[in-house]
């Protein structure tokens, strides 16, 4: 693979996308800085395909990044692979107000062919490839130039790497037949609403308790005001106030500007600085909540009860049963809320739907109805149909062997994997 250690003008970097456009895939990682900053500082892009890699110095002066944008949010033809790759998405949608695609997530497509939740990137590459990465690079300040051999050197690794690992793990989906499992996924991730920052919805990521509509009204108003006082300072929203501060001041509106020196989390100079003054007009011109914004009452949590929170837990050990079986994420499989969901009653679910219902839903809604049954055979946790266990009771009865042997339909367990797909993962 031909490695361009780091490019700094535009026609470099157009020759080089130029190129890119014509393969089928490339993988693509990048370099930020945001610890200090609302926005993200975007220090590096790297890119490669199967046959060439390079960095992309976003900050080297006059430097247009034109062609490699267009290549990621406008060339439908080449699939563009990450790993853990929201914020990468994030930082090319603030870009463009655009999102890559066609899209491929490898930490994602593990949980298709694994037991992985959230797979780390040092993980896959010693898994897949059997290397170790030199992590000292990781934690160094991309922002400062000029940038060492080395940072650049695992900069671009991230991405060598993950073109050697991509066709092995699509190989893998296709031996499996679970890359069909992944499309709605991988078009999750790259939908734009996950990232098109909208003040106005900032307060549904606040924890709040209670359904009151002012109060809720209240915190729709500080969580927006904040939002806009750290985009127009550039800093943390959390340099600006904390969710719990929020949370409170809207609980507990303060009746005076003075009185913000006695909130937590906020500092005495609030009592009578301009910052202090316009949370202030904030809290008086704050509307209550409308009916249709109030969120939605679900029957998570309390509605299910004693009986009902057993019928979750059962579901639970039944997903574990059912992810280890397939060699799949339980993740993938099913969410907590909509196992909870399944046994208070709803029917509406993505469990229910497709794949999933294929796979887990089915038995899933066994179990609820009482179709459904665990035992243990030599030792190991099985799931079986009522029925199945009466027939095969009774065929051991008839047949006058013990109920400790193997049922008949018991698979075998498994033996080493010697297969090409354990070679792939070599």
């Amino acid at each position: 693979m031909k490695i361009h250690k780091l490019i700094t003008t535009t026609d470099a970097l157009a020759d080089l996308c130029g190129r890119l456009a014509q393969a089928d895939f490339v993988c693509v990682d990048t370099e930020f800085m945001r610890e200090n900053t609302y926005w993200p500082e975007l220090c590096l892009i790297q890119i490669a395909d199967t046959q060439e890699a390079a960095a992309i110095d976003p900050k080297a002066p006059g430097l247009d990044m034109s062609p490699l944008l267009d290549l990621l949010v406008d060339n439908e033809d080449v699939l563009k692979i990450f790993h853990a790759g929201g914020q990468d998405v994030e930082i090319i949608y603030n870009l463009t107000g655009k999102t890559p695609h066609p899209i491929f997530d490898t930490q994602i497509a593990m949980m298709a062919i694994s037991q992985s939740e959230q797979i780390g990137y040092s993980n896959l590459v010693e898994s897949w490839l059997g290397l170790q990465i030199d992590k000292g690079a990781r934690f160094t300040d991309w922002s400062r130039r000029p940038l060492t051999e080395r940072q650049i050197e695992y900069a671009i690794g991230d991405v060598t790497h993950l073109a050697k690992i991509f066709p092995k793990i699509l190989n893998r989906l296709k031996k499996t037949r679970r890359g069909e499992w992944l499309d709605a996924e991988m078009e999750k991730l790259a939908d734009p609403e996950n990232y098109r920052n909208d003040p106005g919805s900032a307060w549904q990521r606040i924890k709040a308790a209670g359904r009151n509509p002012a109060v809720l009204g209240r915190l729709k108003a500080l969580a927006a005001w904040r939002e806009y006082e750290a985009q127009d300072k550039n800093l943390p929203r959390g340099r600006i106030a904390r969710d719990e501060t929020l949370a409170d001041i809207a609980s507990h509106p303060p009746k005076a500007q003075a009185d913000l020196a006695k909130v937590r989390g906020l500092s005495a100079g609030w009592k009578d600085n301009d910052i202090g003054k316009r949370l202030m007009n904030t809290l008086t011109n704050a509307k209550p909540l409308s009916d249709e914004e109030m969120p939605p009452r679900t029957p998570r949590g309390a509605p299910l009860g004693k009986e009902g929170a057993l019928v979750a837990d059962l579901l639970k050990l039944l997903l574990k049963i059912r992810a280890r079986e397939i060699d799949v994420s339980a993740r993938l499989l099913a969410r907590t809320d909509d196992l909870e969901l399944l046994a208070a009653g709803v029917r509406k679910l993505p469990i229910l739907e497709g794949w999933r219902y294929e796979v887990f839903g089915h038995d899933a809604l066994d179990l609820v109805e009482g179709k459904l049954a665990f035992a243990v055979v030599k030792g190991r946790l099985r799931m079986t149909h009522i029925d199945e266990i009466h027939e095969e009771m009774r065929s051991l009865a008839a047949a006058g062997v013990s109920p400790d042997a193997p049922l008949a339909n018991e698979p075998e367990a498994p033996a080493d994997d010697t297969s090409d797909d354990a070679q792939d993962g070599e």
